[in-house]
């Protein structure tokens, strides 16, 4: 699937217009508001309104607060205390009041002054607000994975191919150059042939805002002194005691939305909502949008929609437990051309990051500029001579690069570095692993046809139930 890019309206925005001033009498307008003096008029810059200020949202907004052809004017959050932790950071960027707050991320994205919007929710959310801003003509960084199901991707795919949108997912390592050098590494076939890809991914659970502690001190009455959320169950003196009334400054039940109604948990809702099937994807879903993005890459996969089966097994905690997702995995897909992958976490044998191996080598790369090969010269190069890049991949260099690459492609209306239709191939391997460990047998995809090959009970599991009245179309 290919985007099809339309000319933008960069340039239609009116300095008066953008700021809602009302012209009732003469007004002497600065140069620097017209673009003199180093500054970029009102008029090319790019408008963008952000939804989610947990973990990915203050670092990706201050990105864009960095570029001047870039101004943040709205910020939408559920809980009043992040809106207001956004608002300040925004307008004290600005040295003014302009950012505009927002409870209901709908009356946002209505705003015709708007022109691009950057989303960091948890995956529940992610189809809802990405189709609504699609629908609304806005370009879209999203945060991975594209979303919670398969089905949820593809109807993100279809509102932005229809809308003619341009999309950048938050793959951020296919903008470091060592990733980029490895996959091109591969993709010249200095490797060979491709056989194997291998990618680690982290395992457990990970208590990121550490609300664990209270819940513990809390527990710590209980004769047995329970300490693991992913062994707390309904039904239990523990579940009783870790339920509490929803904070006031959070609207709870905006919170969960299309996920179905759960009792309020602490430890299970700031950024630890990715331990909870009902709103996140555990540790395989959380990453399996960087480093089989990248396993990808390097593999010449971007524009197919592989593999053709996927067998795995894992550890799971009750389905019903605090803390739910798989805490061990192994998952094997394999792919066309006799090409396998295996996608693990917390097993020793899989290194964490990616690796190619072929019949002439292999490399390997991680975070932290992590590089090794069977070939010691590639590690010492980090570029390619001119002579072997038959191949060559995107990269923008720079202050933070991805984020740049978003803003120059709404510009120029051509794919970034991670559109839509990659990000949705990117996590397919892990969505589809998590549903055969879940009906604990091979399955096997049609890649043509995006569904799942004779298996009504996994066919099940590539969609969800949304909680009245919330509705996606497509879904």
């Amino acid at each position: 699937m290919k985007t099809t890019a339309r000319s933008t309206k960069l340039n239609r925005r009116q300095f008066l217009g953008l700021t809602g001033i009302a012209l009732a009498a003469p007004t002497i307008i600065p140069a620097s508001a017209l673009g003199r003096g180093g500054a970029v008029a009102p008029s090319e810059r790019i408008t963008m309104g952000v939804v989610g200020w947990g973990m990915q949202g203050p670092s990706n907004t201050r990105a864009f607060l960095g570029f001047r052809d870039c101004q943040v004017v709205a910020a939408c959050n559920v809980d009043k205390n992040h809106l207001k932790a956004s608002l300040d950071a925004i307008n004290g960027h600005y040295k003014n009041q302009d950012c505009k707050g927002y409870h209901d991320y709908r009356e946002m994205m209505a705003r015709k002054d708007i022109d691009s919007v950057m989303q960091a929710v948890p995956d529940h959310w992610h189809a809802l607000i990405s189709v609504e801003a699609a629908n609304n003509g806005k370009d879209i960084f999203g945060e991975k994975p594209l979303a919670r199901t398969i089905a949820e991707q593809q109807a993100i795919v279809k509102a932005v191919q229809k809308n003619e949108r341009i999309w950048q997912t938050g793959s951020w390592q296919r903008s470091e150059r060592h990733f980029h050098y490895a996959c091109e590494i591969v993709r010249n076939g200095l490797i060979g042939k491709l056989k194997r890809v291998e990618v680690g991914l982290p395992s457990g659970h990970h208590d990121f805002p550490r609300t664990v502690p209270a819940l513990v001190e809390k527990l710590s009455k209980l004769p047995d002194k329970p300490k693991d959320p992913s062994k707390i169950v309904p039904g239990t003196p523990a579940w009783d005691l870790a339920v509490s009334p929803p904070p006031p400054q959070l609207d709870y039940e905006m919170w969960i939305g299309p996920s179905q109604m759960e009792p309020h948990i602490e430890a299970r809702v700031y950024q630890n909502w990715r331990w909870n099937y009902n709103t996140g994807g555990g540790q395989l879903l959380d990453w399996i949008g960087h480093h089989c993005d990248i396993a990808h890459w390097g593999m010449g996969n971007d524009d197919t929609i592989g593999p053709l089966e996927v067998e795995g097994t894992g550890d799971f905690p009750p389905s019903n437990a605090i803390w739910n997702t798989c805490t061990r995995y192994r998952i094997t897909a394999r792919y066309p051309n006799d090409v396998e992958m295996i996608i693990a976490g917390g097993h020793n044998d899989i290194k964490g990051g990616t690796k190619w191996i072929g019949t002439d080598g292999w490399v390997w790369v991680n975070r932290g500029n992590a590089f090794e090969s069977s070939n010691p010269a590639w590690g010492d190069a980090r570029r390619l001579p001119e002579a072997d890049r038959k191949v060559k991949l995107p990269l923008t260099e720079g202050a933070n690069p991805h984020f740049r690459n978003f803003l120059d492609s709404i510009k120029s209306r051509k794919p970034t570095v991670s559109p839509v239709e990659v990000a949705h191939h990117s996590a397919i391997p892990g969505h589809l692993g998590l549903i055969a460990m879940l009906v604990g047998r091979k399955i096997k995809w049609d890649s043509k046809k995006e569904k799942i090959i004779g298996d009504k009970e996994a066919s099940k599991l590539l969609t969800r139930g949304y909680r009245k009245p919330w509705k996606l179309a497509g879904v």
